[in-house]
């Protein structure tokens, strides 16, 4: 005897489409979710570091005086002809120095180099008629580090963009998972409540506590 199976449903079907947007929603809501777990793990935990950094940074900083001298002729000329590229390579091959540039200052007596760095710093201070200098470095420690990750501080523009690219993973689960709450017909009213509840109860903590 042969068995006949049921015909695939078709767009006309009744409920044809209220089904596939679930499939979809949910599909969505759960890839997404495992996608960016690690980023938005990590804004989580970053965001109570942020939050108490006082709990996580004491004693964790270190910092190193150092002085040098360097060419004397990279400094004495003219400030359009101070030798910017020379001195920087030089800092950062002398004394081990990460970070970025973050600025390099020129005045009648000295220059001012600064390097920035998630939970870094360096900042060196040259003398421009004998190119000798002073040195301090600080490197604030791990947490000082991801909480400044956590900001996009002196991370660069590739963090950036991942800063950015975060933010939109964060509101694509959000707003799937709002979707789906729409498909649950024994669950909608109760979960769309608490969603609004846990919307205003913020509004009121800020209305009410923040100064």
């Amino acid at each position: 005897m042969d068995i006949e199976t049921p015909a695939p449903a078709r767009p006309h079907a009744p409920g044809y489409w209220r089904r596939h947007a679930a499939a979809w929603c949910r599909w969505l809501h759960i890839y997404l979710s495992m996608v960016s777990f690690a980023i938005l793990l990590f804004f989580a935990v970053t965001g109570l570091t942020l939050n108490h950094a006082e709990w996580f940074t004491a004693g964790h900083a270190t910092t190193r005086h150092c002085q040098g001298h360097l060419d004397p002729q990279w400094v004495k000329a003219p400030d359009a002809g101070v030798a910017k590229l020379d001195i920087v390579e030089f800092l950062r091959k002398a004394h081990g120095i990460k970070g970025a540039l973050g600025e390099f200052l020129i005045d009648d007596s000295q220059c001012t180099v600064s390097f920035k760095g998630p939970g870094y710093a360096a900042d060196s201070f040259i003398d421009r008629a004998s190119g000798n200098y002073d040195l301090t470095e600080s490197r604030l420690g791990l947490v000082a580090i991801l909480n400044d990750l956590h900001k996009g501080r002196d991370s660069g523009a590739s963090w950036s963009l991942l800063v950015d690219v975060s933010a939109v993973l964060m509101t694509a689960v959000s707003l799937t998972g709002l979707v789906l709450m729409f498909f649950f017909r024994r669950r909608r009213i109760t979960g769309l409540a608490a969603a609004i509840a846990g919307a205003l109860l913020c509004y009121l903590i800020y209305l009410a506590l923040v100064p």
